[in-house]
């Protein structure tokens, strides 16, 4: 079975035949679904084809590599397809520079996702036009998409690259993420007779060998970024300089690729050679991820050029604090940034260490990719960097409004969140209290609270808002409106009076009111309602904390019910010793 067959027959499910009208949206949204990773509310809310789409089928963005993904399909059973789709990108590409007149003519929406783009490249997000088809480009079409691809890849206006998704690329990425979860990557690269040298360096094996760049985009692990579990940075996106450059020798002067390209760095548990074909064991690239990742995006780029080559080389070693210490002295391509090496920070050390100390049987990972033998620790109490720095801004700052922002919580307000002495308990409180939230948004629980379709939607934000909604109930039931609760104390509460499930819901559904009632205010006063610009405006957390104060005014006033929410208040009562100042993060 093919591609267009796969999909051809995915597509006839009662998901896709329910709830898109025809075989070209639902092609988008396989797409949205299969390779993005998207869940079926999330894809459905990406499509923005029909009637006054203005050449966009689609828009996605991924705040975790800080890209906007504009994509136009094509499903055709023809084996080749011409220019025209091309022109359609180019049209979006080009109406994409006036976001306001754009707006004006689009369809609901499109102008909804409008709202989402703006703020996005205002955070100096890269915008990404996607064409995806299961068919083939004819030649003519081959010539033209180089020449809008270098023409987007060198405009000033916009930060924006151009990918081809044919039926090779969407085969092979279809392949990938069907495999996004093997724990690890093994792999055969072919080894040219005198274009390699075997060698052992202080008892080290090592290989240099010249690979070709076509070689290169049928390594897995690129596009999910597994293949770069230890490097010490993932993509910086085709707008950096040294990425652009990458790229521009791909197109204009392949055959100079391997003297002008510092070479990829890569390490693997074992390594053998056996007529021509090399098998690596465990494959991480720990230098080269910016390399990899460019030509992986000019996969047509690098099928026109011929044959062209890049150095690599590989280690064999087992060592994994080895391996950090080579990618760490090998990324010196692209500066290394702050963030990129938080995990070796002096205070997320001593945290490590406290952590670690006080649940014997836990483990505090702080290293991106980093994999835990969960047979010799206690799930419960294995806590994550990333996801701690996300849980505190929203709790202790107040502000889940950035908790979606890896690259604002790392860099801007790292020494505020995490340059002060934290317990291991409020550590382990923080996890669980948020493992408790995101059961709610777990599309395999069915969507238990009932939240707006649009919300569920939004699963990269909103859980940090109803996680917020949490510690606003406890300050309104504490009469502590300005202060922020101790999490473990709070943790202890919901588990001793048994209203765990209670007070999540009861915050779920204040969330819930508070997002309706902002999209009816604005449908009312004949405004363009963007969720995504709610769910990251401050106004979003004062709409929240009403909507809490009306939820429990109004049991107040209710006789039948009155009773009840006298004893889950009193059965929620804190000192006023368990609260402490909002930590500032703005």
């Amino acid at each position: 079975m093919n591609i267009y067959e796969k999909v051809k027959h995915d597509i006839t499910q009662e998901y896709y035949t329910v709830n898109f009208p025809n075989d070209g949206q639902r092609f988008i949204a396989w797409y949205l679904r299969n390779i993005h990773g998207l869940d079926t509310v999330e894809a459905r809310n990406c499509i923005t084809d029909g009637a006054g789409d203005k050449q966009i089928d689609a828009v996605y963005v991924n705040n975790q590599n800080e890209t906007v993904y504009i994509i136009q399909g094509k499903f055709y059973a023809s084996d080749k397809i011409d220019s025209a789709p091309l022109m359609e990108v180019l049209a979006s590409w080009t109406q994409m520079k006036d976001l306001q007149h754009l707006q004006e003519n689009a369809n609901d929406k499109l102008k909804a996702k409008i709202n989402e783009i703006s703020n996005a490249l205002d955070d100096d997000y890269t915008i990404c036009f996607e064409l995806i088809t299961a068919s083939g480009l004819t030649d003519a079409a081959k010539a033209d998409f180089e020449r809008f691809s270098a023409e987007l890849s060198e405009s000033r206006t916009l930060n924006a690259e151009l990918v081809l998704v044919d039926k090779d690329t969407l085969e092979a990425r279809y392949d990938e993420a069907v495999n996004a979860n093997r724990p690890y990557i093994n792999h055969e690269f072919t080894l040219e007779d005198g274009k390699y040298i075997d060698i052992n360096i202080a008892g080290t094996r090592a290989v240099i060998a010249a690979v070709t760049l076509r070689d290169c985009l049928k390594i897995p692990g690129i596009r999910d970024g597994s293949l770069f579990r230890k490097n010490v940075r993932q993509s910086l996106g085709s707008g950096n300089k040294v990425n652009k450059d990458i790229a521009r020798t791909i197109r204009n002067n392949p055959g100079e690729f391997f003297f002008l390209h510092n070479g990829i760095t890569a390490i693997c548990s074992s390594l053998d050679i056996d007529g021509g074909i090399m098998t690596v064991k465990d494959l991480n690239v720990v230098n080269g991820c910016q390399s990899l990742t460019t030509i992986y995006n000019s996969s047509e780029a690098v099928k026109n050029a011929g044959v062209s080559y890049v150095m690599f080389r590989f280690y064999e070693i087992a060592d994994s604090r080895r391996a950090d210490v080579i990618s760490t002295s090998t990324n010196s391509q692209s500066a290394v940034k702050a963030r990129d090496m938080r995990s070796n920070d002096k205070y997320v050390l001593a945290m490590k260490k406290s952590y670690e100390h006080y649940f014997t049987d836990g483990y505090f990972i702080t290293k991106r990719g980093e994999k835990v033998d969960t047979a010799q620790y206690n799930t419960a109490h294995i806590a994550e960097l990333t996801s701690l720095g996300k849980q505190l801004i929203a709790w202790h700052s107040q502000r889940p409004t950035i908790s979606y922002s890896e690259s604002k919580i790392f860099d801007k307000y790292f020494e505020q969140l995490f340059h002060r002495e934290y317990s291991p308990e409020n550590i382990y409180a923080l996890s669980e209290i948020y493992k408790a939230v995101y059961k709610r948004w777990d599309p395999a629980n069915s969507n238990p609270l009932g939240l707006n379709d649009t919300l569920l939607a939004m699963k990269a934000y909103a859980p940090y808002h109803h996680f917020y909604a949490v510690s606003v109930m406890f300050c309104e039931i504490n009469n502590m409106p300005d202060a922020v609760p101790e999490p473990s104390v709070v943790w202890k509460l919901m588990n001793d009076s048994g209203l765990a499930d209670t007070v999540i819901d009861i915050a779920g559904q204040c969330l819930n009111m508070a997002f309706e009632l902002a999209a009816s205010d604005a449908s009312q006063n004949n405004r363009v309602f963007s969720p995504p610009n709610w769910i990251k405006a401050k106004a979003s957390l004062k709409e929240i904390r009403s909507a809490i104060m009306q939820y429990f005014r109004a049991s107040m006033l209710n006789p039948a019910v009155k009773q009840v929410m006298d004893n889950f208040r009193n059965s929620l009562k804190m000192s006023r010793d368990s609260f402490s100042s909002r930590w500032a993060a703005d």
